[in-house]
């Protein structure tokens, strides 16, 4: 390994962003500071959902410009990662046409059913790979082109929310790879955009960027970004910019027998594979093919995530009992275990509001009993979600004829400690938790792999696995969980 260097890490998620220094030494550990860290979530703009873009800008430019005066300027890249699917217009002149959308917005309603009227479910999985969602890129665009947006007809380029900051930093307009393949517009089998998508349902493909391989140096810091921020030029890297490409760079896996589990609004749980797994058993189970770094794929399922615990925090914040997420998974743990279940991916879930209610709603449907308690509501949710995991795990395991030994939880969500273990006893899986920073860690690896510092992804990994510590948890009680794993799917199946 050469010298020390130094990196930056922009990491959006969809509650909050951070920018983070990180330090590569010759001794071999990766050291991470935070710089900034800044709230985020959807504005409501005239009836629709969007992101406040230019404050996330803002945001991002003061993290830089602290990261630069700790690092005396001496870095060696910038890397940008968000979640997938959103995206921003930019108009001939460069400029950003209007707020981008946020993917819960009601505009995607129905989106699904008129795409397959125009091109075949199972054609567009066949060229895709993708899960579908109403969230996905496909649909909001389709829902533009329908509702005829006049935005549509001054758009030059469509850019990817992780590469649309890149492109306000640097200037150059791409789209990488792993961030284009959450879309649902991009052959897997060719890692470019599918002809035949954008031709059944008439889209325009001419305003989609290039699409670029993660580790790949896209610019310099524009003069202008330069004497804003009182720093050189910086070169800047698209990295894994999809949040999750980066997060699974950084899982600190040996051997084959291993499955990651993402955890955070969303969580993503998957393995890595050479090629997308694209038949009629990954499409019968609504597993997703999403491009990976390093030559890999990321076959894996989005489960709608800590998102209800979120919400449901947030409506007693409303309703004024603003309890932080330690207090309510105390409460939790506290609880009564399997006092109901919940299909966490039900699309009643997915838009904001008032989550307890539709929970409830949801327990009268299936014949259960509604709950009042909040520390009871908390247990629903994380006992359905590792329940949720196990299900999902076992199509995974099926579908690949892969038998998984270990998962690795990485990302924020690793700091529930109570859910951790949930997941190890549904199941029956050791879990390893940890890094809880395992996105930016990834962000980082690939700028080292790009400049040359670090020479594979085997080795960031070994990298990971001196610098951070992890925690294994081990199933228990796992004849009682067989039990409620029967009702759980008679439940939710």
């Amino acid at each position: 390994m050469d010298e020390s260097k130094q990196y930056i890490a922009v990491d959006f998620g969809a509650e909050s962003g951070r920018v983070m220094l990180g330090t590569i030494s010759t001794g071999g550990k990766l050291v991470l500071e935070e710089m900034h860290r800044f709230s985020n979530g959807p504005i409501e703009v005239d009836g629709s959902l969007r992101w406040d873009f230019d404050r996330l800008l803002s945001e991002t430019k003061a993290g830089i410009k602290k990261a630069v005066a700790q690092a005396k300027g001496k870095i060696s890249g910038i890397g940008v990662d968000s979640w997938g699917v959103d995206f921003g217009l930019i108009g001939p002149d460069g400029r950003l046409l209007e707020r981008p959308y946020n993917y819960r917005d009601c505009r995607t309603d129905g989106m699904m059913e008129k795409a397959f009227e125009m091109m075949d479910k199972r054609s567009i999985y066949g060229n895709t790979g993708i899960q579908f969602m109403q969230i996905n890129t496909i649909f909001q665009l389709l829902s533009m082109k329908l509702g005829g947006a006049e935005v549509l007809e001054k758009t030059d380029k469509l850019i990817f929310i992780a590469d649309l900051v890149t492109y306000f930093l640097c200037g150059e307009i791409f789209a990488e790879y792993s961030l284009a393949s959450t879309s649902g517009l991009m052959d897997m089998s060719t890692g470019q955009w599918s002809e035949t998508v954008f031709e059944s349902l008439g889209l325009p493909i001419d305003i989609m960027p290039r699409i670029v391989k993660p580790g790949t140096k896209v610019g310099q810091l524009r003069p202008e970004i330069c004497d804003e921020l009182g720093c050189g030029p910086i070169d800047c890297f698209a990295v894994g910019s999809h949040d999750t490409a980066s997060a699974v760079a950084a899982v600190p896996a040996e051997g084959d027998n291993w499955a990651y589990l993402s955890s955070g609004t969303w969580s993503l749980m998957g393995i890595e594979t050479p090629d997308a797994i694209i038949n009629d058993d990954s499409f019968g189970h609504a597993f997703t093919n999403e491009g990976g770094v390093c030559n890999t794929v990321r076959f894996l399922k989005n489960i709608m995530g800590l998102w209800l615990l979120q919400q449901s925090k947030k409506q007693w914040a409303k309703e004024g009992e603003d309890l932080d997420y330690a207090t309510l998974t105390k409460m939790a743990s506290q609880a009564g275990a399997f006092a109901g279940y919940v299909d966490c991916n039900c699309e009643k879930f997915l838009s904001p509001g008032d989550m307890q209610s539709r929970i409830n709603e949801y327990l009268e449907q299936t014949g259960q009993g509604k709950i009042k308690d909040k520390g009871q509501i908390v247990r629903v949710i994380l006992e359905s979600l590792a329940l949720k995991y196990r299900s999902e795990m076992e199509s995974m395991e099926k579908i690949a004829s892969k038998k998984i030994d270990v998962l690795h939880i990485v990302g924020g969500g690793t700091k529930n400690e109570l859910l951790n273990q949930l997941t190890a006893n549904a199941t029956g899986k050791k879990v390893i938790t940890g890094p809880i920073e395992a996105t930016a860690s990834g962000n980082l690896l690939m700028q080292a792999i790009a400049v040359g510092q670090i020479a594979s992804l085997d080795e960031g990994r070994e990298l990971v696995r001196r610098s951070f510590d992890i925690k294994e948890y081990t199933p228990q009680r796992s004849g009682l969980w067989e039990k409620q794993y029967e009702i759980y799917k008679s439940i939710t199946e």
